[in-house]
């Protein structure tokens, strides 16, 4: 049967999602405690390949498995097995044919920032610490001009071929005391998309870009005037819309 799970991972010190040779990953440690329950290789499909030191708490995957218990032991056992940094949050049978990748309608991801004015241990591992202030006002102007679908070359690459054109359902900043994050949803994205989307926004809210130039950049797909991408650690997979 094709199974389809939801995962959480601290992706702090492994090296992406897919599996990779000069680095543990999500993958690598998922495929094995599945190859510990079942005696057998089994290969996982990811909704994202989530980058080295990104994390999830929406990560979805699928898997074909022969077992013959019930699917409440099997999350049981892959959660005993599976190091402390990853957890299966939902395992459900799914539709033999369901790719959680090309199936996916809409991806979510979310940029924590802490805006303290020294830097916190309590944040280190899932939050950017930035220490100057910043105009919410106007990256959530810039913010509001990533909606819709247009190209996004001057954020990205491509996993695939040379098409820069995503649709952007949603994107914006919300504060909380010393708390920042930047939720952005979408049909897909390009390789670093929201680190580098999320470099630039904060170029804005420091005064050093303004929303004229912003919108240019994005309309003339100038790379060079764009970022720089913000460190992985601050951005997490929140879930994924089927």
């Amino acid at each position: 049967m094709r199974v389809k799970a939801v995962v959480a991972y601290d992706g702090t010190g492994y090296g992406g999602y897919q599996i990779q040779k000069n680095a543990p990953t999500i993958q690598g440690e998922l495929e094995s405690a599945l190859a510990q329950l079942a005696g057998a290789s089994v290969r996982t499909l990811a909704a994202g390949r989530t980058d080295a030191g990104v994390h999830a708490v929406g990560q979805v995957i699928a898997f074909d498995l022969e077992w013959r218990h019930s699917l409440e032991g099997l999350q049981r056992g892959l959660n005993a097995v599976l190091p402390a940094q990853i957890s299966i949050l939902d395992l459900q049978e799914s539709a033999p044919g369901f790719h959680p990748r090309y199936d996916a309608r809409r991806r979510w991801y979310r940029y924590r920032i802490y805006r303290g004015a020294t830097r916190h241990p309590f944040y280190q591992r899932f939050y950017l610490h930035v220490s100057r202030s910043l105009s919410i006002v106007e990256m959530q102007a810039a913010a509001q001009m990533l909606v819709g679908r247009q190209d996004f070359y001057a954020f990205g690459s491509p996993p695939q071929g040379d098409n820069a054109i995503r649709e952007v359902f949603r994107a914006d900043w919300r504060e909380e005391e010393e708390l920042l994050r930047f939720d952005i949803e979408a049909d897909a994205f390009l390789f670093r998309m929201v680190r580098m989307l999320v470099g630039t926004l904060l170029r804005v809210g420091r005064g050093d870009l303004d929303t004229a130039s912003f919108a240019e950049i994005l309309r003339t797909r100038d790379r060079r005037r764009a970022g720089p991408a913000v460190p992985a650690s601050g951005l997490t997979l929140m879930g994924v819309t089927y």
